[in-house]
C-alpha cells in the first residue's frame, strides 16, 4: 500500500511525487509551525521544481477544503452518533478536531495537490 511509486507513499510522506527519494520539505516535522510551509526549490535527486508556476500551491486551498469538509463530518458524526452527544458538545469536537488536525491537512493538501499533476518516474531512481 505504501510502497515506492504509489501515489499515497508520496501524498503521506511528503516526498518528491516524480522520484520519491527526498522529502518536499525542510523540515519533515509538520508540528514544527514555524516551518510547517517552507519547503525545497527543487528535489535535489531528480531535479522537479516543486513550485510548477508562479503561486502553484494556492490550488492547494480547495483540496485543503474538502479535507476539512470531511474531517468536520466525521468528528461529527463519531460524536453526535456514537456517543450521543449533544448538539453543543458536537460542534466543540469538530472545532477540537480540526485545531488538531490543522498542520496535518495544510501539508496533506500540499502533497495531494502536487501528486494531481505530477506522476512517478521509475527512470528518475536508476541514474
Amino acid at each position: 500500500m505504501l510502497k515506492k511509486g504509489s501515489k499515497l507513499n508520496s501524498i503521506l510522506t511528503g516526498t518528491c511525487p516524480k522520484c520519491q527519494n527526498e522529502s518536499m520539505y525542510l523540515d519533515k516535522n509538520p508540528l514544527h509551525l514555524n516551518n510547517i510551509l517552507k519547503m525545497n526549490e527543487n528535489c535535489s535527486h531528480c531535479g522537479l521544481h516543486y513550485q510548477l508556476e508562479p503561486s502553484f500551491f494556492f490550488g492547494a486551498m480547495y483540496v485543503s477544503y474538502g479535507l476539512n469538509v470531511a474531517i468536520g463530518v466525521a468528528a461529527f458524526i463519531t460524536s453526535f452518533f456514537i456517543f450521543h452527544s449533544g448538539l453543543k458538545v458536537a460542534f466543540i469536537v469538530i472545532i477540537a478536531a480540526l485545531i488538531i488536525s490543522f498542520p496535518f491537512v495544510l501539508r496533506w493538501s500540499r502533497n495531494i495537490y502536487i501528486n494531481m499533476f505530477v506522476t512517478y518516474d521509475p527512470k528518475t531512481n536508476k541514474k
